[in-house]
């Protein structure tokens, strides 16, 4: 009988003793007063947040792409809207340019004609009918914004002349236009034929 009681009491003593060993293993896994499911709602809850950062990280991404190429884009098409500007702009400015080009050969012709040496009175009236209308050509192009390039006694640009002779000339400097065997014309801030010209060495 009393060997019985002891069993008990032995039985007991490991129960409690198994029992207290469970908790000290679980309690450092749980905060005080979370049973297991509380534990997992919490981890689940974990992963979720984590989740959810990730995909907003991915979002905020694609919303800072899109941005840019919004940018971008706004930006091509500024530019195309000025270039489309500009353009129309030296259009209109130039509209007259390949008119004027086709003109200046007749105008050449008519100073080349104005210079000739006439005696007789019909050929100086007819010399006189061609100058009026070569003013009037003249005055019509300078209302367009056309302006003949000054040469002779000029510093040689190769910007506004095309020199196609060199020569010595005491009375002029190096590099100075001494001769003009065609006339240059501008268009606005345009050369639309440079002057033909001799320069000093």
């Amino acid at each position: 009988m009393a060997e019985e009681k002891n069993n008990n009491e032995f039985e007991q003593t490991a129960s409690q003793t198994e029992e207290n060993q469970r908790e000290e293993i679980i309690e450092p896994v749980f905060a005080e007063g979370d049973s297991p499911e509380d534990a997992e709602i919490k981890t689940e809850a974990t992963d979720e947040v984590s989740e959810a950062d990730a995909k907003i990280a991915e979002l905020e991404a694609k919303l800072e792409e899109a941005d840019n190429r919004y940018l971008r884009l706004q930006a091509d098409l500024d530019n195309f809207r000025r270039r489309s500007r500009l353009d129309l702009e030296a259009r209109e400015k130039y509209r007259a340019q390949s008119l004027i080009t086709d003109l200046l050969p007749a105008i050449d012709n008519f100073e080349r004609a104005l210079k000739m040496e006439v005696e007789n009175e019909q050929a100086k009236s007819v010399l006189q009918g061609m100058e009026m209308v070569f003013r009037s050509l003249l005055d019509a192009l300078k209302k367009e914004g056309v302006e003949p390039i000054e040469a002779v006694g000029k510093e040689f640009d190769p910007r506004l002349h095309q020199a196609v002779m060199q020569v010595e000339d005491e009375n002029y400097g190096p590099n100075i236009v001494v001769e003009e065997f065609q006339k240059g014309y501008k268009l606005k801030d345009r050369v639309i034929r440079p002057s033909m010209v001799k320069v000093s060495q």
